[in-house]
């Protein structure tokens, strides 16, 4: 039996050694996240340039979604190698695929170059960069928790989720000096490919320490006892004592602590930009502020949850979340955009359509096209704000909007040829506008009218409830599975729960304010899913603090 240290002593220099060389490749992760979703306009014209301006944003960001998409196959695929081969290898293999796609991005010639074979090779890359993902967290994970003392699983964990905010911080940075360097027209023509490039020093850093670490104990007590699984795949998933735990870890857990994470550091951002229509530039500073005030929160849930359990700080976070997310969101309303929440108040606005001619505007891959009056109308309404009521008209019907004393009257542009599609939507848009406007919604949110620190506490507030759910998930999911298939079974419903509940969460939010006519329906997406875990978490998920992770192998 593997001796597993028990002093309450100070982390030793292995110890961070090994919590280092693993959080650099969600570090990696979160760099990539956020330098992608930041330069996407850019993207989109280098890669996409054979296609409208909308139509080449909306592969630039398919493009991006294909890395979330396909997370859980590399879970699969490298929990397994994980499980055959060890620990160390195999997130040493992630990390370099993962590094090396990322670079050849900045290499990459653009569609003006090689033509269609510039948007096909960068998808390509996008996907295996997911792919890579998908092995990367249970390895790193999975990695720190076999080498950390009994006791301390939580603790030493939780350093890896700190990583989003060196991702977020580390992208800015490059971004930001590079721009100043090189100025907007450079940096548009071919300056946005450094911060690629210079990925490669990351990589170069982390493959060198990687391989100077040991193989985790837990893996080499048992290859050493000849116990390690020889198909992790079916071990997992093909024998119910295993795939039920797996479902629990998923429903119970990871599904909720996806939501509650998007939440308060994806939408939230989308909610102050799309919806509240502040500049993009300052909700991003809010943003970064709060995950600066909120990432120690991340180690202090870590190193609570080794003393009175994970179980309890993670559905509490979601139960919490859950529960307040509603006056949090007006509250951001009220502070970012005074004139927005007067004009809700004071102007409202029916829909008048017939409802066999509204769709529910749920459109995951961009590429969906809403062409009946009810849509055109409802999807305006929901991009600038604007609630509305809804009212029943006669079958075959126009939509219509009645905005104060005014009523405007929509159009279908199903079949219509492109360009006639196009003037009539330019004419609408434009009496729209004026309509909105002149009842006193906001083009957008006046700088000197929001109260910053009020907006930094509620967003420090949504990352705090991130840190109860994120900072004590990685060692609860460790623990919840024996050695020989541990690295597989968390892997798949960490990425499922993250990469399709959490990356849908977007998307859906923005089709149920559409369909309700409601700035703040879409929360129900995220409350209904973080309730969902608590019940499900609190009749069938165990405590798992105390479990001996070498025992049962």
């Amino acid at each position: 039996m593997a001796t597993v240290s028990t002093t309450d002593s100070g982390i030793t220099a292995e110890e961070r050694k090994v919590i280092f060389a693993s959080s650099l490749g969600t570090v990696f992760e979160w760099y990539d996240f956020y330098l992608y979703g930041s330069l996407a306009p850019i993207i989109a014209k280098q890669f996409f340039a054979g296609t409208d301006p909308n139509t080449a944003f909306i592969f630039a960001l398919l493009a991006f979604a294909a890395g979330f998409i396909v997370r859980p196959f590399g879970a699969l695929v490298f929990g397994r190698l994980g499980d055959m081969i060890g620990r160390k290898y195999t997130f040493l293999v992630t990390i370099l695929i993962m590094g090396m796609s990322t670079f050849i991005v900045g290499m990459l010639p653009n569609y003006a170059s090689i033509g269609i074979a510039a948007p096909v090779i960068l998808i390509s890359l996008r996907i295996l960069q997911g792919l890579a993902l998908g092995g990367e967290y249970g390895g790193a994970a999975t990695y720190v928790a076999e080498h950390a003392p009994h006791g301390k699983r939580g603790a030493f964990t939780a350093w890896i989720q700190t990583t989003a905010t060196i991702g977020l911080f580390l992208s800015l940075l490059v971004i930001l000096g590079t721009r100043s360097a090189i100025g907007e027209v450079a940096f548009g023509d071919w300056g946005w490919r450094v911060p690629f490039l210079v990925s490669v020093f990351l990589l170069a850093i982390s493959v060198w320490i990687r391989l100077s670490m040991n193989e985790s104990p837990a893996f080499t007590k048992m290859k050493a006892e000849g116990k390690t699984s020889k198909a992790p795949l079916m071990e997992s998933f093909g024998e119910w004592r295993n795939l039920k735990i797996v479902i629990l870890a998923l429903v119970g857990l990871t599904a909720g602590q996806a939501v509650v994470w998007y939440t308060g550091q994806f939408y939230a951002l989308f909610f102050l930009t799309q919806t509240l229509k502040v500049d993009s530039a300052t909700a991003n500073l809010l943003i970064a502020g709060s995950l600066l005030l909120g990432t120690p929160f991340f180690i202090l849930f870590g190193t609570l949850s080794d003393k009175i359990g994970r179980k309890n700080i993670i559905l509490g976070g979601c139960l919490i979340a859950a529960v307040t997310y509603f006056p949090i969101f007006h509250a951001l309303t009220h502070y970012a955009n005074p004139a927005l929440e007067a004009a809700l108040n004071n102007s409202p606005v029916v829909v008048s359509a017939d409802p066999a001619d509204c769709q529910f505007q749920f459109n995951p891959t961009g590429t969906k096209k809403f062409t009946s009056s009810c849509d055109i109308v409802k999807a305006k309404l929901a991009a600038a704000s604007v609630n509305y009521a809804n009212e029943a008209a006669a079958p075959g019907t126009v939509a219509t909007i009645k905005i104060g004393d005014k009523i405007l009257t929509s159009y279908a542009s199903t079949g219509l040829p492109k360009e006639e599609a196009a003037a009539k939507d330019k004419a609408f848009s434009k009496e729209f506008s004026d309509a909105i406007k002149g009842a006193g919604y906001p083009a957008k949110a006046d700088s000197s009218q929001i109260n910053y620190p009020m907006v930094l506490l509620l967003l420090f507030i949504l990352v705090l409830y991130v840190t109860m759910v994120y900072g004590p998930i990685a060692a609860m999911l460790v623990e919840m599975f024996p050695t020989r298939i541990r690295y597989t079974s968390m892997s798949l419903p960490y990425h499922i729960g993250n990469g399709w509940f959490g990356g849908l969460l977007p998307t859906t939010a923005f089709a149920l304010v559409a369909f309700k006519g409601d700035i703040y329906y879409g929360l129900w997406y995220p409350i209904i899913i973080a309730l969902g875990t608590f019940v499900i978490g609190m009749l069938f998920v165990s405590e798992t603090k105390d479990v001996d992770i070498y025992a049962g192998d």
